[in-house]
């Protein structure tokens, strides 16, 4: 299965990515690690509102990303698939002590070795899965 490579909005988004997480940094002096905000705003009181706007950030960025933009959606994968992925990726951020933006993003930038080990093991995982979904299950859908 083809997929589309589109550098010029990766590069964009990329480029916002960084914008916000040194944004946030700078700011409020706090790492822009998704799952850690996520369970912050959930489990601390102090501190929720600014996470809880983030997290609506993230959410009304992508809807009006797939609203403004012609995106090709990909139909028929079943969604017990989808849950057990999300899952896993909710056990595989609390098991390394942060998610790929945490990690991936600024981690990396504050040259944490830590980071550089979760990282490596992300993508490592992330090949693999490619290589089983694609190859030993014919795709999936």
């Amino acid at each position: 299965m083809p997929t589309a490579f589109t550098p010029v909005s990766a590069l964009i988004g990329g480029a916002l990515i960084g914008l916000a997480a040194v944004w946030l940094l700078a700011t409020l002096g706090r790492i822009a690690g998704v799952s850690g905000i996520l369970n912050a705003a959930v489990d601390q009181p102090e501190g929720r509102g600014w996470r809880l706007a983030f997290l609506l950030g993230l959410i009304v960025g992508a809807a009006a990303w797939f609203a403004l933009v012609d995106v090709p959606r990909r139909d028929g994968f079943p969604w017990p698939w989808l849950a057990l992925a999300g899952l896993l990726v909710g056990f595989g951020t609390r098991l390394g002590n942060g998610c790929t933006s945490g990690h991936g993003i600024c981690g990396l930038a504050r040259f944490s070795r830590r980071s550089l080990w979760a990282v490596a093991v992300f993508m490592a995982v992330a090949m693999g899965t490619v290589f089983v979904v694609r190859h030993v299950f014919g795709g999936l859908a």
